[in-house]
């Protein structure tokens, strides 16, 4: 059988309510616990317990196998992170995230997600339901990272 996975990339720049040094350790799987309502990780791998280079960890899925994550770019000097995340049989992304200071107490996060689909069903989510899905996830990050920054409380799903 021959499959060809559509890939799609999607863009989303937040506006975080926080410094930029503030904003950059939230997001971490250790971290996001605290402010990310539903947030649940296994760490795999990691030499400091946070996130770093190379650090692996897994979140529950509603399929067969958990989501893999593997962090393959920590920059902390100019705030970037890249993660590959794979969910067997489903897709693999790749995300890019790279916060850049706008004053004090703000910070924009560009925020990068590169889908490839691994089977049909995927492809079709790409094609046709995608777009919403990864728009509304974005829109409830950036209100539960600002709530977080602004409260210290985490925001919880209605």
């Amino acid at each position: 059988m021959n499959f060809s996975g559509k890939q799609h990339t999607h863009q989303y720049t937040q506006i975080n309510n926080g410094n930029i040094k503030a904003v950059f350790p939230l997001l971490c799987p250790v971290r996001e616990v605290d402010w990310l309502d539903g947030w649940s990780y296994k760490m795999i791998h990691s030499r400091s317990g946070l996130i770093e280079k190379d650090c692996v960890f897994t979140t529950p899925h509603h399929g067969q196998f958990d989501t893999v994550w593997k962090v393959t770019q920590y920059d902390t000097n100019n705030y970037q992170i890249e993660f590959l995340r794979v969910t067997p049989n489903e897709n693999v992304v790749k995300i890019n995230i790279h916060l850049e200071s706008i004053g004090q107490q703000q910070t924009k996060a560009h925020i990068s997600y590169q889908y490839t689909a691994l089977n049909e069903a995927q492809n079709e989510f790409i094609e046709k339901g995608l777009a919403a899905s990864f728009n509304q996830a974005m829109k409830w990050w950036e209100k539960a990272i600002n709530h977080y920054l602004e409260t210290g409380t985490m925001l919880k799903k209605e």
